[in-house]
C-alpha cells in the first residue's frame, strides 16, 4: 500500500509546470516563485480542520476567527473533536455565534468521529485523494471543495485541481487570454499537462485571478 508523504518540493514543481506549459512563464515573471511549504509542517488533526472548515463557510474571515475564538473558550480547548464539541449543548454554541445549520453540521463531526468513521492522520497517509474525499463528504457540511482544500493546504497533496472554484476558472481564463471563464467540465483536460502537480499550478491560478482589479473570491460549499 502506498503511502503518501505531506507536501512536496514546491520549487521542482514550478521547473516542471514551466517545461510542460509556457503560458505561465510571462505570469510567473509577475508573481514570483511560491512556497506552501511552511502550512504543510503545522501540526494536523482531521476532525479539528474539519469542524474550523465549517465554522469558516459563508463569512470573512475576521467574523469566523471572531466566532471559532469564542467557541474554544467556551469548550476550554483549542482543539476541536467529539469530545470537546460534546461538552457544550446547542444553546452555547448558538451563543458563540454558531448557526443552526453549522451546529448540526458539529454534531454530525462529532458523532461520527466518535464512531470511527472519520480517518485519522495516519490512515490519510495511506489513502490516495478520491479515497480521502469520499470519506470525509458524507460528513454534513463538508463538501469536496472543502476536502480539496485540506489535501492541498494541509496535507500537502501535489495532483490537485478544484474545478468548481470560480478563481481557478478565472485564472485559467487570464492565462489563455479567453473571453469566458472555461465551464468545470472542461477544466481536467486543459489541466491534464500539469500533472502530477496540479495543486502548483491551481496555487498560482488564483494568483493570476487576484491580477483582478476585484479578486476573485475562492467557491463555497
Amino acid at each position: 500500500m502506498a503511502r503518501h508523504k505531506r507536501g512536496f518540493d514546491c520549487q521542482l514543481a514550478t521547473r516542471c509546470l514551466l517545461k510542460s506549459d509556457a503560458a505561465f512563464r510571462p505570469w510567473l515573471k509577475r508573481i514570483g516563485t511560491l512556497d506552501l511549504s511552511a502550512g504543510w509542517k503545522k501540526p494536523f488533526d482531521v476532525s479539528d480542520a474539519l469542524a474550523r472548515a465549517i465554522l469558516y463557510q459563508q463569512l470573512s474571515g475576521k467574523a469566523a476567527a471572531t466566532i471559532v475564538g469564542r467557541v474554544e473558550r467556551a469548550m476550554g480547548s483549542v482543539r476541536f473533536n467529539h469530545v470537546s464539541i460534546g461538552s457544550l449543548s446547542d444553546t452555547e454554541l448558538r451563543a458563540c455565534g454558531v448557526s443552526g445549520n453549522k451546529t448540526l453540521a458539529l454534531r454530525d463531526l462529532a458523532r461520527r468521529e466518535a464512531a470511527d468513521e472519520i480517518p485519522g492522520t495516519r490512515q490519510l497517509q495511506y489513502l490516495d485523494n478520491q479515497q480521502i474525499i469520499d470519506a470525509l463528504v458524507p460528513t454534513r457540511g463538508i463538501g469536496r471543495w472543502t476536502v480539496e482544500m485540506m489535501l492541498m493546504f494541509r496535507l500537502g497533496r501535489p495532483d490537485v485541481l478544484p474545478i468548481d472554484d470560480l478563481g481557478i476558472r478565472k485564472g485559467i481564463q487570464l492565462l489563455d487570454g479567453l473571453d469566458a471563464m472555461p465551464a468545470p467540465k472542461d477544466l481536467p483536460e486543459r489541466a491534464e499537462c500539469w500533472t502530477p502537480y496540479q495543486s502548483m499550478a491551481s496555487f498560482y491560478l488564483w494568483r493570476i485571478a487576484d491580477f483582478r482589479k476585484t479578486p476573485v473570491k475562492r467557491s463555497q460549499d
